[in-house]
């Protein structure tokens, strides 16, 4: 398997061990009844902190547990401008290398010093991942090849689900210097390629717009009584590849033959096919005269869905500039300091293709808050319960993070509040020292639970 190697590579390789282990640190609750406050606080979290500690706290109690991960890390444009910083020359980075690392930081590119942040967290968001769970992360060109070899050595090339194109502007840029820049990238993996399945999405009024035809009857049922199937579209029934069982000649209503075309062959075998034209499931044409076509209803396969293709419309998903004017309608400002944000249908997109009702998804990248919005959308739509896990690093985790949730929950401009809850933390003290002594400042509690999980791998879980 083709590897990537890159300076500083050897020293954090296996550095996601040696993170300290860290308490987390109950701010408080919002949403939650008084006595649901008390007793246990909120399944939804935001955690606000360095990201590979926090990920570290959160293995006791989420190891294998997580559905899906959405990550939007930085792209590494070497862009400094923006609030949420896209460069991984961030002070808060380099002072981690500089430790991590060494003396060779000083001489790593912003590429390999972007491998050196991204390693370690990977590895947690990996053991975290429920074995039938995905992780979708945004990309762009700046890194994306790198990101790729990445994922395949954590992840293993053979649990590579597919490269999502989303495309994320409408109009062009016309001050592009050679082509202007429309897409970025989403890049799944699964845990477990065969344990992870896709949702279907619902279809929609242009996709069900195509199923036209109809007949006076379109069946006949085992009481040999006629029915209806309803409106359906002409599918081809040729596949690619070459198979003498399934070349065999069709008489068309109007007495021609036909085969499939040089290179094809029938979807079915003969057998199969005549027990199909005696169902009324197959159309030559309104004179009878073309080659056979099967018939798709609508009634059949709308319950269904659609199966998603890799290419995703802003048109159905949103594109950054929506992102923009909703979270200025959500904080009431004109201006805000966010340049592109991922717009909420894209996250309830991806969520409503990896996750079901009572699912856990984490977003370690929360920026601002983006994927608690479409998880406490969703739940307001299908009426689930799914939860979230969201960890900042940045200052705004409480001002900007938190405060868009809270808008949410109840409500904001003309918008229904989503209902729902949270608990805010802070990444407490570590469990050990610098000489490697147990922490004396935390409860027995908490030190029960780091050595029950330490020993078994399992969260501790107490009798009432």
């Amino acid at each position: 398997m083709p590897t990537l190697n890159w300076i500083g590579k050897d020293k954090v390789i296996k550095h996601h061990h040696d993170v300290q282990f860290r308490v987390l640190e109950k701010q408080y609750d919002f949403g939650l009844k008084k006595d649901e406050a008390i007793n246990q606080g909120s399944d939804n979290l935001l955690i606000h902190g360095d990201n590979l500690e926090a990920l570290k706290a959160l293995l006791p109690y989420y190891e294998g547990k997580i559905k899906c991960i959405y990550i939007d890390p930085p792209y590494n444009t070497g862009n400094e401008g923006w609030v949420y910083n896209d460069n991984v020359n961030d002070p808060k980075i380099k002072r981690w290398l500089g430790k991590v690392v060494g003396k060779e930081a000083e001489d790593l590119t912003r590429h390999d010093k972007w491998l050196c942040m991204m390693y370690p967290r990977l590895k947690l968001l990996h053991k975290l991942l429920a074995p039938d769970g995905a992780i979708f992360v945004s990309i762009d060109d700046n890194e994306q090849a790198n990101l790729k070899l990445l994922m395949d050595e954590i992840w293993g090339m053979g649990n590579f689900v597919i490269n999502v194109i989303w495309e994320k502007k409408s109009s062009p840029q016309n001050d592009a210097k050679w082509i202007s820049d429309s897409h970025d990238f989403i890049i799944i993996y699964s845990k477990n390629k065969s344990l992870f399945k896709t949702n279907n999405l619902k279809r929609t009024e242009e996709q069900n717009s195509i199923y036209k035809n109809s007949d006076d009857f379109d069946g006949v049922d085992e009481n040999g009584n006629y029915y209806g199937r309803g409106t359906w579209f002409a599918g081809d029934m040729t596949v690619k590849t070459i198979n003498e069982n399934a070349l065999y000649p069709i008489e068309t209503p109007s007495g021609k033959i036909v085969y499939p075309a040089k290179g094809r062959a029938w979807v079915y075998f003969e057998d199969k096919f005549k027990e199909l034209c005696n169902d009324n499931r197959i159309t030559f044409g309104k004179n009878g005269e073309n080659k056979p076509c099967i018939k798709r209803f609508l009634t059949e396969i709308e319950s269904n869905g659609v199966v998603p293709k890799s290419n995703w419309n802003y048109k159905d998903v949103g594109e950054n500039r929506n992102a923009r004017q909703e979270l200025k309608k959500i904080f009431n400002e004109v201006q805000f300091p966010f340049e592109t944000p991922k717009p909420v249908r894209l996250i309830e997109r991806i969520l409503q293709l990896s996750t079901n009702k009572n699912d856990i998804i984490l977003d370690s990248f929360a920026g601002s808050g983006t994927t608690a919005h479409a998880v406490l959308n969703l739940n307001k739509a299908d009426g689930g319960n799914r939860k979230f896990i969201l960890i900042e690093m940045e200052d705004y985790a409480e001002t900007i993070t938190a405060e868009r949730i809270k808008r949410l929950i109840n409500g904001y401009a003309d918008k229904e509040a989503t209902g729902g809850d949270f608990t805010y933390y802070e990444l407490g003290e570590a469990f050990f020292d610098e000489n490697r002594n147990l922490n004396e400042n935390l409860s027995t509690s908490q030190i029960e639970e780091y050595i029950w999980y330490s020993e078994t791998k399992q969260n501790l879980i107490r009798s009432e």
